[in-house]
Formats: C-alpha cells, sequence, structure tokens
C-alpha cells in the first residue's frame, strides 16, 4: 500500500510539474518555476562549489541543474504521497510546500508575473488532485457471515487498474505540456520578430590569406550555429525589440532611456571581434570571431556625460545577470559596441537578441552581457557583480594564448611532411608570432593568417616532418607587447587559463 501511494505522489508531481509548464508556456511564453528553481539552486550554491561543479560537467551543467531539480521534485512528491498513511491532507501540505518554493524562486529570478503564478498554481492543483484520484483509499463491497453486504475500506484499485491510471494520467500531462508548448507565443513571437527585422548591416567578408587553408583548422569566421554559448540563464529571455529599453543612469549628467528604434537610428559600426570566455581552457574551443555589428558604447556614454569620479560601468541583463566592466574599456579607441546584429543577422535569441554588448579585449564576464538592458555608470567600490561575488577577478583582461587545431590528440598521420596548425589571440593587444615545437626541439616561427585589427585572432601554421611513432606538439604566442606565453599551468579561476597548448599523436 505505501509503495502504491508512494508512485501516486510521483505521478501527481510530474502531472502537476507537466501542467504547471504548460500554462506558463501558454500564458507568459515562459520556462516555468521548474526552470526558476534550479535558477535559485545556481545561485545559492556557494560560489567556490559552483565553480567545482561548473568544471566538473562541463556544458552538461544546466541539463543536469535542470534535471536534478525534477527528480528532487518528484522524490518529494513520492514522500508527500505515503504521508497519506496517516492523514489524507498531509501530501497537499508537502505540494503547498513546494508551490510556496516556487513562487519564491519565480520572484528571486525575478521572472514573478500574473501568468507564472497561475502556473505555480495550477500545478498544486494538479498534484492535490491527481494524487487523491490514484492514492485514496476506496469503499470496497464485500458480504458479510451473515449474507449481508457492508463497506470496508480496502487497498483501492487493483495493481492493473493502479498502473493504467497511472499510465493515463502521465499521457494527459504530456499531452497538455505539448498543447501548451504550442499555444505559447512569447518566445515564437519574438523568433518571428526577429526574422523579420531589417536591419542596416552588412555581413563582412573576411581579409584575403585570413584563412591558411590548413585541414582541421576552424574557419576565421566562426559561424553563428558555432559559435560557443555560455550564459547563466537556464533558458534565453525572450524580448521583443518593440519591448526592447535601454537605460542609461548613474553617474551620469544626462540619464537616457533608449528604444530599439532609436538605437537603430543612430551610426553603426561594424568590425571584426573575436571573443573568449574566461572558462576557456588551454586548448578550449570557447573562443570565436564574428563580423558584429551596433552602436558603439563611447558614443551613447559621452551623451550622457559620464561624470570624472566614475571607473565603472554595471551592466545588467534582462535576466537580471549583472557584471562590472571598466569604464576605460567602453570608451577608448576599441569598438566595443552594443550589438544588434552577427555576420550580417539579427542576434540570434541564445547570442542575446535583440542587443547585447562586445568589449574587444576582455572575458565576456566582465563585459559580454546578453539581452542588455541597463547601463549604470559607478564605481568598483560600490557594487559587486553575479561572478565577481563567485570568487572570479574584478577585472578581466584577455590573456596571450594559442592554440594547435592540426592534429588533433590521438589522431594517427601519416609519416612525413604535415601541415600543423591553428589560431592564436589576444584581444586589443595583437599577435606578433606564434612558435611551434616538435617534440621537445628548437621552436619554429609560424606563418600567420592576415588579421584587419589587433582584435581577431589569427591563424598560424606549419610543417613538420614526422618519423614513424608518437610525437608531441607544442604552440606558443608572443603579442604585440612582447609578452611570450608562459608555459606555467593555472586554471580559469580566478582570471583565465595560462599554460602552451599541446597535443600528442602518432604517425606511421
Amino acid at each position: 500500500m505505501s509503495s502504491r501511494l508512494g508512485w501516486a505522489g510521483v505521478v501527481a508531481g510530474a502531472a502537476g510539474l507537466a501542467t504547471a509548464q504548460a500554462v506558463a508556456w501558454a500564458v507568459t511564453g515562459a520556462t516555468g518555476p521548474v526552470v526558476a528553481v534550479a535558477g535559485s539552486v545556481r545561485d545559492l550554491t556557494p560560489g567556490g562549489l559552483a565553480n567545482f561543479l561548473v568544471h566538473a560537467v562541463k556544458h552538461l551543467d544546466k541539463p543536469l541543474l535542470v534535471t536534478g531539480t525534477v527528480l528532487a521534485t518528484l522524490l518529494l512528491c513520492a514522500g508527500a504521497g505515503t504521508l497519506a498513511r496517516w492523514h489524507r491532507l498531509l501530501p497537499d501540505l508537502v505540494f503547498v510546500l513546494l508551490a510556496v518554493a516556487g513562487v519564491a524562486a519565480l520572484l528571486q529570478q525575478g521572472d514573478a508575473t500574473t501568468g507564472s503564478v497561475i502556473a505555480v498554481l495550477v500545478g498544486l492543483a494538479t498534484m492535490a488532485v491527481v494524487r487523491r484520484f490514484l492514492g485514496d483509499q476506496q469503499a470496497t463491497p464485500v458480504r458479510a457471515a451473515d449474507g449481508s453486504t457492508v463497506a470496508v475500506r480496502g487497498e483501492g484499485p487493483a495493481r492493473r487498474a493502479f498502473v493504467l491510471n497511472a499510465l493515463g494520467v502521465l499521457v494527459v500531462a504530456g499531452l497538455v505540456a505539448v498543447g501548451g508548448r504550442a499555444l505559447g507565443g512569447g518566445h515564437r513571437a519574438v523568433e518571428e520578430a526577429r526574422r523579420l527585422l531589417r536591419l542596416p548591416v552588412t555581413r563582412g567578408r573576411p581579409p584575403a590569406g585570413a584563412d591558411l587553408g590548413v585541414p582541421g583548422v576552424v574557419p576565421w569566421r566562426t559561424p553563428a550555429a558555432g559559435f560557443y554559448l555560455v550564459a547563466t540563464a537556464l533558458a534565453p529571455p525572450s524580448v521583443s525589440p518593440g519591448e526592447w529599453r535601454l537605460r542609461i543612469h548613474g553617474m551620469v549628467d544626462r540619464p537616457m532611456t533608449l528604444s530599439f528604434e532609436q538605437l537603430v537610428r543612430r551610426k553603426i559600426t561594424e568590425d571584426w571581434l573575436t571573443l573568449c570566455c574566461v572558462s576557456n581552457e588551454v586548448g578550449g574551443n570557447l573562443v570565436g570571431n564574428a563580423w558584429w555589428s551596433g552602436v558603439l558604447a563611447r558614443d551613447l556614454l559621452t551623451e550622457a556625460g559620464v561624470h570624472p569620479g566614475a571607473d565603472a560601468v554595471k551592466q545588467t541583463s534582462a535576466d537580471g545577470w549583472t557584471c562590472g566592466t571598466p569604464l576605460s574599456a567602453l570608451t577608448d579607441d576599441r569598438n566595443a559596441m552594443l550589438a544588434v546584429a552577427m555576420d550580417g543577422q539579427p542576434l540570434p535569441i541564445e547570442h542575446g537578441f535583440p542587443v547585447r554588448m562586445v568589449v574587444p579585449g576582455l572575458y565576456g564576464y566582465v563585459s559580454a552581457t546578453k539581452w542588455l538592458v541597463d547601463l549604470e555608470v559607478t564605481r568598483f567600490d560600490r557594487f559587486s557583480a553575479y561572478w565577481t561575488e563567485r570568487g572570479w577577478s574584478q577585472k578581466g583582461p584577455v590573456k596571450t594564448e594559442s592554440r594547435i587545431d592540426a592534429p588533433r590528440p590521438g589522431v594517427h598521420v601519416a609519416a612525413g611532411r604535415t601541415r600543423v596548425g591553428g589560431v592564436a589571440w589576444a584581444q586589443h593587444t595583437g599577435i606578433r608570432r606564434v612558435e611551434f615545437q616538435l617534440d621537445g626541439g628548437a621552436w619554429q616561427r609560424a606563418t600567420l593568417g592576415r588579421v584587419p585589427s589587433v582584435d581577431t585572432w589569427v591563424q598560424w601554421a606549419g610543417t613538420v616532418s614526422l618519423r614513424p611513432g608518437s610525437h608531441r606538439l607544442a604552440v606558443r604566442a608572443t603579442d604585440r607587447s612582447g609578452y611570450t606565453q608562459t608555459a606555467a599551468r593555472a586554471d580559469v579561476v580566478p582570471n583565465g587559463a595560462t599554460g602552451w597548448d599541446t597535443v600528442e599523436f602518432s604517425a606511421g
């Protein structure tokens, strides 16, 4: 009996989560209370532990977090179901506590709307109704010794009937979730607005000689579909151009609020810029190069009139994420911009549509705010931001790095003369030379591809003569300041990895 009550709680929990999600999709186009709770768990996790877990699971962090939240909820629902043995209202009390946690998470994440709260209440009601349908004991007629019929409390439906009823509930809940997804207009409306948007931008043309033609080396222009994605948002916010507003305030003479239309009417600047994530390990792929179009941050800040004592800009995303950017990086000669397009098309939603910030020479955690809605001119000693609260350094200049793309680790190549190559970057400083080393021998200078500025990565290539057997290739870069990469390995925390990229492979 108790196991059946537990399973009744699990099915009730699953049905409640499905209907809550369906209502959230249908009413608001949002992602629902599960994602909000998962986000709160992420935000409340101590910084050191959070960093360890993120690096342990890599890009599986968000799916695992959401899946873990769902499983934990279902386990609580299973326990709630068994409480019916003592009192039929005890499971409802647990369900109410789960609903309160959901609303609290929505408030903490800044996602609490009338529609999202309604979604939680619908999920709560579904849990209570389904739990009663599957778990309550039923009066079963039996014949007494004297031949009369009396009603006694039995164990509810037979096992087969229970399983069929539970499966039926899950099927209906699944159909409701699918229907809610189909009715949900928020995300689709923004995607449609993006598709129809026409911007005064170009696609950009890579300079001749940027790609050196070494098989296995990534293209100099990173395709938008392959551009790395790192965001704390468990689901990208859906912000339409018509709803978007940017507030510029703080230590300025003239606070401003701009609509998307007002922004794109301004002078559009376009440039090739390479972005890199501070979580990019030595040899990692959290780096990419694209043609960005947008409005220069320095023009907006000049118009707002920055006070002399300011040294930072606190950026805020539509999902509440924050970062602190050195004011100098937004006002000097680099093309730090509020980007509206990537490779000639409006930003993909997951890359920050309708507006994001891109800043050459800084890691993304202190600069590259997606779904940007707020710029507060201030001082570093007056605020803290999302990642600095979790142990990362306050300022994040990109470190000089290089990577081997060909050959890849563990491959087997033909003996003899073989082309090797990869990429190197030192945004807003530029790469002066790249050297590669085979099997601990002398460093050889690589050929560099052409680049339009110091703000992009550069391809490098060389030729090695390989004997049959195992080999080890290393690479290092020297930037235009004269700094040569150190061989000392350092973790990405707190301000980016260091060390030479090396690969081991074989020839024959």
